[in-house]
């Protein structure tokens, strides 16, 4: 993990207690440079979710990393779930968009 990685899983581990934790770098698949940091994909299952719509899911992460959101990271797709919804399977094959950006596309 590099350093933007590192201390985005730890603020979001660290405020969520998580009982499920995935972070990965896709920067790679994106035209950013090599070893970037700019794109990532997390599943978090942390019962904090409870009673949450999936916007306020969502938002409640997002400001965990509002930091790195503004110097750094372009992209963060996003899957919360409680551990009930989890162990009913609801991650199952949650993948991030294709990215249409840039000379990827080209």
């Amino acid at each position: 993990m590099g350093p933007l990685q590192t201390q985005i899983y730890a603020k979001l581990t660290g405020f969520f207690d998580p009982v499920h934790f995935e972070l990965e770098n896709e920067s790679h698949s994106h035209s950013v440079p090599k070893n970037s940091e700019t794109h990532f994909r997390a599943v978090i299952v942390s019962d904090k979710f409870q009673g949450l719509s999936r916007l306020a899911r969502q938002r409640l992460a997002m400001e965990q990393i509002d930091y790195e959101l503004k110097n750094g990271v372009h992209a963060l797709t996003l899957r919360c779930l409680t551990s009930e919804e989890w162990q009913s399977g609801q991650a199952a094959g949650f993948v991030s968009p294709v990215c249409h950006g840039g000379s990827k596309s080209e």
